[in-house]
């Protein structure tokens, strides 16, 4: 009985060792590909495709195996939950990465536990942050200010404003899609949940880049290789393979544990824009990188605690 217990251990370790390889090399990873995808290919309707082929996909899957037909009502939550992630927080992305490299781009997302304490404490009956998280907070967008370098001289490496304006738009559409989405009606099957956002904003991604005239400048002849594979490395790996991975986490480990992949994502980010695109890493960026990240464990690491002591 024992020796079954140790190989089911083993297993499962493993098993848990493979899914946070995953989540950790798959969604460090996306951020160059978006980059390439990006290079060749319209952002908007690129973001689109991408998610509407993975939400269907997504979709199918999860209807075969048993899972209820939504109602209305689910569809009208997942609507807006697509809307403000993957329209307002992922359309940001991928518009900014045509001039913002994707290591920087991965360190300016890492700042959604920031602002998600902000503007849950201000939502109605929020909680004020404690002192520790307050202290994040601070030290957090203090890493910002470092990283965009508005003061920098003309000469020396600077996030373009534009840019870096647009990802802390999208990153605040991020913090309240995902507040909203916490006592919102979604169906019991958080995949199904999953596709129906990915079909809804993958849609409203798919209008935005109609209304703003990407058809046009969308050649898929001239398209390259490298963006191509790129999306299609999106559509299968960062949409589908790594979020499923993340679901089978979260009912197998702990949030606190599951959570380090916001701490391990730009690092991966930031190495393979310097390795594989020759994106600037400097001193200053490192730094940058080091109090943002900081920031983000002591915000993480305090809200673990506190809801393990309700437990």
């Amino acid at each position: 009985m024992s020796q079954q217990h140790a190989e089911s251990t083993a297993v499962k370790t493993t098993e848990l060792v493979i899914a946070f390889g995953l989540v950790y090399l798959i969604w460090g990873s996306t951020y160059l590909a978006i980059r390439f995808a990006v290079e060749t290919l319209p952002p908007f309707l690129m973001a689109g495709i991408r998610f509407l082929v993975a939400g269907t996909l997504l979709y199918g899957w999860m209807r075969i195996r048993g899972a209820k037909r939504p109602t209305f009502r689910h569809w009208k939550s997942t609507a807006i939950v697509g809307g403000l992630l993957l329209l307002g927080g992922n359309g940001g992305v991928v518009w900014a990465e045509q001039i913002v490299p994707s290591g920087i781009t991965a360190l300016m997302i890492a700042t959604v536990p920031l602002w998600m304490v902000l503007l849950y404490w201000m939502s109605p009956g929020g909680k004020r942050p404690s002192l520790q998280v307050w202290i994040g907070v601070v030290i957090g967008f203090f890493g910002i200010v470092l990283l965009v370098n508005p003061f920098a001289s003309v000469n020396s490496f600077r996030v373009d404003p534009v840019g870096a304006a647009v990802l802390c738009f999208a990153t605040i559409s991020w913090s309240i899609g995902s507040i909203y989405s916490r006592n919102a009606p979604m169906p019991p099957e958080s995949l199904l949940a999953t596709a129906m956002e990915m079909l809804t904003g993958g849609f409203l991604l798919t209008l935005a880049g109609t209304v703003s005239g990407e058809w046009n400048h969308l050649n898929l002849a001239a398209a390259s290789f490298r963006s191509l594979v790129s999306v299609a490395y999106l559509i299968v790996f960062g949409s589908l393979v790594a979020f499923s991975a993340y679901t089978w986490l979260l009912k197998h480990t702990t949030p606190a544990r599951v959570s380090t992949y916001a701490y391990v994502n730009p690092v991966i980010a930031v190495f393979l824009g310097w390795a594989l695109a020759g994106e600037t890493v400097n001193s200053r960026i490192g730094v940058a990188a080091t109090v943002i990240i900081f920031a983000v464990v002591l915000i993480t690491t305090y809200r673990d605690k506190r809801a393990s002591s309700t437990k």
